[in-house]
């Protein structure tokens, strides 16, 4: 199945491949705000839970390093929260604190001698935090594993059985729009040279935005305009920090895969204005607001991310089963996308640029030190 996926992507790619000298679309450099990758693959955010009190350690160094060598254009670092009543588990990656900042700029330091370019995934995960990591259960925390208050535009459980949280009042809204602000400050004093905004799988932000977990009846809640007030403030006060063109991406769930709930045409409209406020790219995701069987098959959110480029004319960023050279190089030869985030398949493969390389018969660029095993 996976070498018919593989020969079925193969035969649509651009003619001009099968000669030599082209170079394939996937190692064209991107622009995006004031920085140039060297390539068009991304290491997608993923979760490590291997933290402690929020700092990174060398399992990070190792684990976000080697894709850097591995030759990745753009390496994404976990969702990392802004405070700690925003981790997921008590096992999260934080930038709350300044304590914070010199082991995450030691692995900044790091990507960008490799060509590579740092970027944070800042987050709050609302009422899906305070949980055991997944090969821990993934279970609620009781107060004796030392469970903290969940917060969400509404006191409207995840899924039955778990925790109700209590409804932001104005108080709590301007504390997460303070923790983005210092996280930012932050993240900049790291090193880091891009920033996202998590506002996707059914994190705070898209709380807010989805009409399945938002039943406000104040200016944050009801209409569209009023449920997507909290993630534009956020870009905001994001940008009050960040220089002119310095980098911004959004991650989005693009549809909650129920009806009643948030939809593709939702997606286009607000990828629209995150445009017009000068958001560099919209990374597509989907889905993590309820609990929903999703119709998981490769490329299975790349439809999406097309249709948001198109419909919006902003960049956007394709993810979610892309296993294979040929499958991202079809997304970007069709215009599907302008990045390629690759998750699983990085685990699978910290070096997969070098292999999609020779795959896709363009030169790059090896680490000196493995310049031996090249040929």
């Amino acid at each position: 199945m996976g070498r018919q996926r593989q020969q079925n992507a193969l035969l649509i790619l651009d003619r001009s491949l099968q000669t030599p000298q082209a170079m394939a679309k996937l190692f064209e450099p991107p622009e995006i705000g004031n920085v140039t990758l060297k390539n068009r693959i991304a290491l997608s955010p993923m979760c490590q839970y291997s933290s402690e009190d929020g700092f990174a350690n060398d399992w990070h160094l190792v684990h976000l390093g080697s894709r850097a060598v591995g030759g990745a254009g753009l390496i994404i670092f976990e969702a990392t929260a802004i405070s700690p009543e925003g981790r997921i588990t008590p096992d999260d990656l934080g930038i709350w604190k300044d304590e914070h900042i010199p082991f995450l700029n030691r692995i900044t330091s790091f990507i960008k001698q490799h060509g590579s370019i740092a970027g944070i995934q800042l987050a709050h995960a609302g009422r899906k935090a305070s949980h055991h990591s997944p090969w821990k259960g993934a279970h609620p925390l009781s107060e004796q594993e030392g469970a903290w208050p969940t917060v969400a535009p509404s006191a409207v459980a995840y899924k039955e059985g778990a925790p109700v949280p209590k409804a932001l009042e104005k108080e709590g809204i301007q504390k997460v729009l303070d923790d983005f602000r210092n996280a930012t400050i932050r993240s900049l004093q790291a090193g880091f040279e891009l920033i996202e905004i998590h506002a996707a799988h059914g994190y705070l932000l898209h709380e807010f935005y989805s009409p399945l977990s938002n039943h406000r009846d104040d200016e944050y809640g009801g209409s569209f305009e009023n449920r997507i007030r909290l993630l534009l403030e956020v870009v905001q006060v994001v940008q009050e920090i960040i220089p002119k063109e310095f980098p911004l991406l959004v991650r989005i769930s693009a549809t909650d895969w129920v009806e009643g709930g948030w939809t593709i045409d939702d997606s286009v409209e607000l990828s629209k204005i995150l445009k017009s406020l000068g958001v560099h790219l919209v990374d597509c995701s989907t889905g993590g607001n309820v609990s929903v069987r999703i119709p998981v098959k490769p490329l299975y959110q790349a439809e999406f991310a097309a249709r948001i480029k198109q419909e919006a004319g902003i960049m956007t960023a394709a993810v979610g089963l892309i296993n294979s050279a040929a499958e991202a190089e079809s997304i970007l030869q069709n215009d599907g996308a302008d990045l390629i985030l690759l998750g699983r398949q990085f685990l699978r493969d910290p070096y997969f640029p070098l292999h999609a390389a020779k795959e896709l018969a363009t030169d790059v660029n090896w680490p000196s030190q493995y310049l031996r095993a090249k040929s």
